[in-house]
């Protein structure tokens, strides 16, 4: 499918133009269906975004939000994706959001998975993805070298949360596949700075999903992408 590359003279303007985006998205499906579903990505970038949106003006009560992977640590853990989010965007307006979160204290990561596929189950389609990319090209925990990579890429899949593991990953991870994020009404890749860009054209420039798992987003998902990217 298409994308298109939205580029921002700094991370603060790439940030205030995404939450008015996001926000649009949300607040229209709220109008159009009385609920709205969001999916984010952990790490560094998406912080000031994730502060942005806090702020917008709308019936939050009736957005969920979830991530789209996250590690197999509880919310407390400071790598946790969850902790982020709460951190950063679940406070403010958007403190009234509910959060659906991915880890459960299972006794084991594929007992999680099987939780958290179950409590998602009502989210889709979701109306905006917000996805990032590691320099690798992996984007959710999709990595090069994941023990599930092909079942997670595979659109003729079921929705659902996954597990995977790879030696770029760290730690065992939770991950929604690749079908349950692709038909989102709004899909954007946030990515900032050279070295990402970079990254990109890479992947953009090659055709090997499993050398780079971004290429699946870029080239298989049936919305468009919007890449949102600052230096």
């Amino acid at each position: 499918m298409a994308h298109e590359l939205l580029s921002f003279d700094n991370g603060g303007a790439l940030a205030a133009s995404l939450a008015d985006r996001v926000a649009a998205a949300l607040a229209a499906a709220v109008a159009a269906r009385g609920k709205a579903t969001l999916a984010v990505s952990g790490g560094s970038t998406p912080k000031a975004f994730f502060e942005a949106l806090s702020q917008k003006p709308m019936d939050w009560s009736k957005v969920s939000v979830t991530l789209v992977d996250e590690r197999f640590v509880p919310e407390d853990n400071p790598r946790s994706n969850h902790l982020l989010v709460k951190t950063h965007l679940l406070k403010g307006k958007a403190a009234k959001a509910g959060f659906v979160p991915l880890f459960h204290p299972e006794a084991d990561i594929e007992a999680a998975a099987r939780v958290a596929t179950r409590e998602t189950a009502r989210l889709f389609p979701f109306d905006a993805v917000i996805l990032g990319m590691g320099t690798d090209g992996h984007t959710a925990s999709f990595f090069p070298g994941g023990n599930h990579l092909a079942e997670a890429l595979d659109l003729s899949a079921p929705r659902r949360v996954m597990t995977m593991e790879a030696a770029g990953a760290g730690e065992p991870r939770l991950t929604f596949s690749f079908s349950a994020l692709a038909d989102a009404g709004l899909l954007v890749l946030h990515i900032e700075g050279a070295e990402k860009k970079a990254v990109l054209e890479k992947a953009l420039s090659g055709t090997d999903e499993a050398e780079m798992p971004i290429r699946a987003v870029l080239e298989r998902a049936p919305a468009k992408t919007d890449i949102y990217w600052a230096p």
